[in-house]
């Protein structure tokens, strides 16, 4: 499985942006995808996850009602739009597979190389 993340950037506080994670030599259909974030020093925290057939979707606390995660399997792409962007959502996002959406970051594969997001003024 490989996975590759695109979309990310600088924006202002209270922006958008919009992230891509795309699968590369598989069908991204048949798996869970979930969207993880990193800062230096810190573990890597789940933001988001989607399961195959689009009825489980889960949050972290800290984004809900600020992030949805939408995915379209004709174009093997998984989404993260980000709204209301605030200076600690700043970390470098990844995306990954599964065959569920497990709370076990472990349990997750395909990790690409991040996109960095930075939120600041």
């Amino acid at each position: 499985l490989h996975l590759v993340e695109s979309g990310g950037g600088l924006v202002q506080p209270g922006g958008s942006l919009r992230l891509s994670c795309v699968a590369s030599g598989f069908r991204l259909q048949y798996y869970a995808i979930g969207w993880f974030r990193q800062v230096p020093g810190k573990g890597r925290e789940g933001v988001s996850c989607i399961s195959s057939s689009s009825d489980t979707i889960s949050y972290a606390d800290s984004v809900k009602g600020r992030f949805t995660i939408s995915r379209d399997n004709a174009k093997n792409t998984v989404y993260l739009q980000m709204n209301s962007l605030r200076p600690e959502d700043t970390a470098v996002y990844y995306c990954a597979a599964d065959f569920d959406c497990s709370d076990d970051v472990t349990s997750f594969d395909g990790w690409g190389q991040g996109t960095q997001v930075t939120v600041s003024s």
